[in-house]
């Protein structure tokens, strides 16, 4: 049974980044928070800067209004025969659609709700045969290096550019071992923003046998993701960074190994039918497609946000979404620039494209400190630290090993970062403050 919830739409022009005709960069989508003063020293209070988006996004305005439209209308999925559970069984599977058509997935793909990427390549994890061989760049996130581990794992060099990422893959590749071959890869760096050569990498890999999966949790909120296009097997992303924080994620890709795996998590919803065999144990049969995966009562509200920010960056315009950061990034690169304490993070150099996410460092301050100040005085929100990316830092920053910190808290003394990111919610005024920001309080200790 189909039913249709009618939910306060907001009005277009209000999510509209790019209006007919134009071309220049778009205007800043709706957030929540944008009217959010925070204090700041001297006992005043500013509107709050969020440049740590690269952790968590706000919420697009689009999201919480369609959200708060369904949340009267709530109820359990899949397993209710009242009217607000078919409506919100029906709500849930028209999200998973939307989100296939947003990643550009092919007909036959599945689309896995999960609670965010780490979870979404945690069951990838769990999916791969038992003989199956992990390669994987030691630039990459924690999420994305760290599943493996039950598997052979191969860890390739961090490159120096995108060509010798393809490369470096090629050589770990050639002549390899029959049996199944997994890649991951990000499709930008969490640490430096830079894109990766994605498509290259692909063709590489499935060249030698190999399947892939794209890490998009910091991609897919700056750029549109095209798994048919890229031809990757498997797209991971979170909800979160997606200007969707409503605890949601996507796994989806392939059906082969979804179906042919225990499933990841057991429990209701995963199972067709439980009985006991003559030897009094437990007989179980599992479902096939999507409910395999996706025990227990499901995210409807999660799986709707997510559904909506897709929504909303796809009416949006990626072509406006984009002119819009790289005229951002060239007010932050530039301006930091001019500082000559600032050293800004890269792997490929300056003329790198990237999404908007930079890490620099500044000579003579902790990246903690420096942080702390930019909100102390500011009202700034970045992120200091080693950004779940040990191996990676350690190797931008020159170091031979780590001091052993938690991924955003290395430890007094240790040698870290700071990262400002933004996305499509923020307001010029935002990254000028920042940049005015850097240079007064470099000024400052340098005078």
């Amino acid at each position: 049974m189909s039913v249709t919830i009618s939910v306060p739409a907001p009005a277009a022009s209000a999510d509209l980044a790019d209006p007919p005709g134009s071309t220049g960069p778009a205007a800043p989508l709706p957030v929540l928070g944008d009217d959010v003063l925070v204090p700041v020293a001297g006992g005043t209070e500013v509107p709050y800067a969020a440049l740590d988006q690269a952790a968590s996004a706000p919420a697009l305005r689009r999201v919480w209004n369609d959200v708060a439209g369904y949340l009267p209308y709530y109820g359990s999925v899949h397993r209710g025969s009242g009217h607000l559970s078919q409506l919100s069984t029906d709500l849930y599977e028209r999200s998973r659609a939307t989100v296939a058509e947003f990643l550009g997935c092919r007909d036959d793909d599945r689309v896995v709700f999960t609670r965010g990427t780490t979870d979404s390549l945690n069951l990838l994890a769990a999916l791969l045969p038992d003989d199956s061989r992990v390669f994987v760049f030691e630039s990459e996130h924690h999420a994305a290096l760290l599943p493996w581990r039950r598997h052979e794992t191969t860890l390739l060099d961090t490159p120096r550019s995108p060509q010798q990422a393809v490369s470096v893959l090629e050589a770990a590749l050639h002549g390899g071992a029959d049996g199944p071959k997994l890649v991951c890869l990000a499709g930008a760096s969490n640490v430096t923003g830079e894109i990766w050569p994605v498509r290259e990498l692909t063709r590489v890999a499935h060249r030698h046998g190999a399947r892939v999966v794209l890490d998009a949790a910091q991609y897919a909120p700056h750029h549109p993701v095209d798994v048919a296009g890229l031809d990757v097997d498997w797209v991971a992303l979170s909800g979160h960074k997606l200007h969707a924080p409503f605890g949601a994620g996507v796994l989806a890709g392939r059906a082969d190994w979804f179906d042919a795996s225990e499933p990841y998590l057991a429990g209701g919803g995963a199972s067709r039918r439980v009985s006991r065999d003559a030897d009094g144990a437990l007989d179980v049969e599992w479902h096939t497609g999507t409910a395999r995966h996706e025990a227990g009562s499901p995210n409807v509200v999660g799986a709707y946000a997510l559904a909506s920010a897709c929504r909303a960056l796809a009416e949006a315009g990626f072509e406006g979404l984009v002119r819009r950061e790289r005229a951002l990034l060239k007010v932050l690169l530039d301006g930091l620039a001019e500082v000559p304490e600032v050293r800004v993070l890269s792997l490929f150099g300056g003329a790198a494209e990237r999404v908007g996410v930079v890490s620099f460092t500044v000579d003579g301050w902790e990246g903690t400190v420096f942080a702390d100040a930019l909100s102390a005085e500011y009202g700034i929100g970045v992120r200091s630290g080693l950004f779940c990316a040990h191996p990676l830092l350690r190797n931008l920053l020159g170091r031979e090993r780590d001091e052993g910190g938690e991924c955003g808290s290395p430890p007094e003394g240790a040698l870290d970062a700071v990262r400002v990111s933004f996305g499509a919610g923020t307001p010029d005024e935002h990254v000028e403050r920042f940049v005015h920001a850097v240079r007064t309080l470099v000024g400052r200790r340098r005078g």
